[in-house]
């Protein structure tokens, strides 16, 4: 499985993006997703992560109520719409995968995820 994610940038704090991630390669069902993030000088952690069905979904403290993570199994595609974005959300930002033969469990240990895609950037400043 190849990931690939897109549509970080700047924006003002207080506004809203949308990372999409794509997967290709072999099947992607069964694959549970999650998104980690890089900030300067700070450890990589997992901010929302998903299990494949989508019954099942974990947010880190700083992305609850803020950044939904959804799916798209059709187009192959993992979502984080991120809203009410903070200067401290800057950052790199990660989509990763797992296969998962439930289909319903997420993964909070970074160590778990075995696809990870090219990172992109987030700057919120105003």
């Amino acid at each position: 499985v190849q990931l690939q994610a897109f549509g970080g940038g700047l924006v003002q704090p207080g506004g809203s993006l949308r990372l999409s991630c794509a997967a290709s390669g072999r099947a992607f069902s069964n694959h549970a997703v999650g998104w980690s993030r890089q900030a300067p000088g700070k450890e990589r952690e997992i901010v929302a992560a998903r299990s494949w069905t989508g019954c099942s979904t974990y947010f880190a403290n700083s992305a609850k109520g803020r950044f939904p993570i959804s799916g798209d199994g059709t187009k192959r595609t993992v979502y984080l719409q991120m809203n009410s974005l903070k200067p401290e959300d800057t950052a790199v930002y990660y989509c990763v995968a797992r296969w998962d033969q439930i289909g319903r469990r997420f993964y909070v240990d970074q160590s778990e995820y075995n696809y990870w895609g090219q990172g992109t950037h987030v700057t919120v400043s105003s």
